[in-house]
């Protein structure tokens, strides 16, 4: 970092940097696909919090209330995620919301402009810190076994595909103890989809994006991936078991009780 001396801020950095990559890897991440959000301000000295603005400012399309003056790192528009991975503060940004909550302007390292989705991410950060919720990032990739099952009508209905996956293999209904949420196609980038999935987020832990993508809040990045990669593992076992000829008879309901009771989930 340029403009800022601070390792539990580079720590951050580090992290999303890896977390870019193991998407790169996983080929979530195709081109410019998929972006990342953290809310970092308490990483910041006051003084970093007050550093001059190395952009213009920037209009929000609506109030966030709940964030004045926070800052948040976040991926670049038409960045790569390969690229987060070896240059992440070339292709990342340090962004500061206003003491009104209408705009944001950079503040670090370069003048990289946030992803397109940044309206949508704060939409949801605004409302998880309105709602008493310390989490701190938005991940939304493209996982290919995940998106692919969001093209079979039925699997979009309430919990249907959620409870399949926690079917699948028992460490899915522990690492994803609140299951998968599903917001019926929307625009990409859009407030209508921001709003749907705002709905979604007291209830579940990862939303699916109906033919788009999947969304993670959590506290760290860390966290956020490992919940969709797990969900990815389920998705592949059940795929791989209907490739080899039949439908995966899955735990029974009384089987994944028993684990919510064990484990002490929700």
């Amino acid at each position: 970092m340029k403009r800022m001396k601070n390792d539990r801020l580079e720590s951050q950095i580090a992290q999303v940097a890896e977390v870019a990559g193991y998407l790169w890897q996983r080929g979530w991440a195709e081109r410019n696909g998929g972006n990342i959000s953290v809310n970092v301000t308490d990483l910041l000295t006051e003084s970093e919090k007050a550093l001059p603005a190395i952009s213009e400012s920037y209009a929000l399309p609506k109030t966030m209330k709940w964030l004045k003056g926070n800052c948040f790192l976040v991926t670049g528009t038409n960045r790569r995620m390969r690229y987060v991975a070896s240059q992440p503060m070339e292709n990342m940004a340090i962004i500061r919301i206003d003491n009104a909550g209408d705009t944001y302007e950079i503040i670090a390292d370069n003048p990289v402009r946030p992803t397109s989705e940044l309206p949508s991410h704060l939409s949801m950060h605004d409302y998880l810190k309105g709602q008493g919720i310390d989490n701190k990032v938005v991940l939304h990739t493209h996982p290919t076994d995940l998106v692919a099952m969001t093209h079979y009508r039925p699997f979009l209905q309430p919990d249907v595909l959620g409870k399949l996956l926690w079917s699948m293999i028992p460490e899915t209904r522990v690492i994803v103890p609140k299951g998968l949420g599903i917001v019926p196609y929307e625009l990409p980038g859009s407030m209508a989809l921001a709003d749907a999935t705002i709905q979604l987020l007291d209830r579940y832990d990862v939303v699916m994006w109906e033919k788009h993508g999947a969304l993670a809040v959590g506290s760290d990045v860390i966290e956020c991936f490992d919940m969709i990669d797990t969900l990815s593992k389920s998705a592949q076992i059940y795929l791989q078991a209907r490739a080899m000829g039949f439908e995966p008879e899955g735990m029974t309901e009384a089987q994944s009780e028993e684990l919510r009771k064990a484990f002490h989930l929700c």
